[in-house]
């Protein structure tokens, strides 16, 4: 009986917690319905913001564009922080260490100042700011966080499945793919999940120094639209991923 009452606590808290972050962004979503502008009184039901959104061409190009730059960073970055992983495991103490300390650096600091690092890394190689640019700046701060969820998972599997599979005549490339990366799946998933997520929403940060790596779609609706849609533009990312994250805190309790 007592462990029943200990366990409620902290699934009441882990629940009011939820609760605390996610019903600002369930009563956005629900004004986004409103007919006017208000985000207090709701003065009547209305699809205008969304017909708005789906009519415009601005907004549209700038989907595509924001889609397909998610898309291509979170593949490269999440192929790129894979294989550091897998190095990093396999490399020495003190060259592991450091390039640990290396990949750390941007995530400890503030995202503004990697932003305004890669705008004097840009300038300095006088590389035209668009599309490249903004493509790049997203690999560089999605890379570090896919190679902090990948490389736990890499230290704790066995490395001596890889060798017993070359010992059984499986090639290098295929001792990866059919024993290594399915080992890692639930940290690549993570990885890559955590990734597309940050895509959305470092843009605005890096709009603040203006050097045109603002995820479009971001810009073009906080142009010609209220804060509603921008904000349930990533909630359904974020919803899935702190869905799963509270999935397994709760199962753990």
């Amino acid at each position: 009986m007592n462990k029943k009452k200990s366990s409620i606590g902290p699934k009441l808290y882990i629940t009011l917690c939820f609760i605390f972050f996610y019903l600002p962004i369930a009563v956005t979503m629900f004004f986004s319905f409103n007919s006017s502008k208000s985000l207090t009184k709701f003065t009547g039901f209305s699809l205008k913001w969304y017909k708005k959104l789906l009519t415009d061409n601005d907004i549209i190009a700038a989907v595509y564009v924001s889609i397909s730059i998610a898309v291509i960073a979170t593949i490269i970055s999440t192929v790129l922080g894979t294989i550091t992983a897998i190095g990093l495991s396999r490399s020495r103490k003190i060259l592991r260490e450091w390039l640990l300390n290396v990949n750390n650096m941007p995530i400890m600091n503030p995202d503004i100042v990697t932003a305004i690092g890669l705008m004097i890394l840009f300038t300095s190689m006088r590389l035209e700011r668009g599309y490249l640019t903004m493509l790049l700046a997203h690999i560089a701060f999605c890379t570090p966080y896919v190679i902090t969820s990948v490389y736990p998972k890499v230290r704790s599997m066995d490395h001596n499945l890889a060798n017993v599979a070359m010992d059984l005549g499986a090639t290098p490339f295929q001792a990866l793919t059919k024993v290594i990366i399915p080992m890692l799946k639930p940290g690549i998933f993570a990885g890559m999940l955590l990734g597309c997520v940050l895509i959305f929403f470092i843009s605005k940060l890096l709009n603040r120094v203006n050097i045109y790596l603002l995820t479009h779609v971001t810009l073009a609706v906080v142009k010609n639209f209220s804060t509603i849609i921008s904000k349930i533009l990533v909630t359904p990312i974020t919803m899935v991923l702190n869905f799963i994250v509270m999935k397994n805190v709760i199962e753990k309790i």
